[in-house]
């Protein structure tokens, strides 16, 4: 039986090595979810992708960086400004529209802000070392 996977309602899956998708549990907000994937998805290395969809009402409230891949970022809907802080020391800022994406690379922290009140953005990310830090 095909499996239908809601992204409108926290479903996240993960692209894992041989060309495997294998859904996710609800994510629930927390950080230990997170925690959890890396067990379970773990050995997949820096070639495990996790895909995740998010409709944001407010602008970030904190900085994340993934050291060890790159991270696409598609807004779908609404604007996403991101702001990258860059490991020779640059920042970028770039505003996203629907069907515009940026990537994020290796080692790049990054936040976002929501300039017209709500929008939503795929992710494609390599989160092994996933890191995070108040804004």
């Amino acid at each position: 039986m095909t499996e239908v996977i809601d992204f409108g309602s926290s479903e996240f899956v993960h692209l894992g090595l041989g060309g495997t998708i294998a859904p996710l549990p609800r994510q629930t907000g927390d950080m230990s979810w997170y925690a959890e994937y890396g067990a379970r998805h773990g050995a997949d290395g820096d070639d495990g992708r996790l895909v995740s969809l998010h409709t944001f009402t407010e602008s970030w409230d904190s900085w994340e960086v993934h050291p060890h891949g790159e991270e696409l970022v598609l807004c779908l809907a609404g604007s996403i400004t991101l702001h990258q802080e860059h490991l020779d020391g640059s920042t970028e800022v770039v505003t996203l529209t629907p069907s515009q994406a940026v990537v994020n690379p290796p080692g790049t922290w990054h936040t976002a802000d929501v300039p017209h009140g709500v929008a939503t953005a795929l992710f494609i990310t390599s989160g092994r070392g996933t890191d995070h830090r108040p804004r």
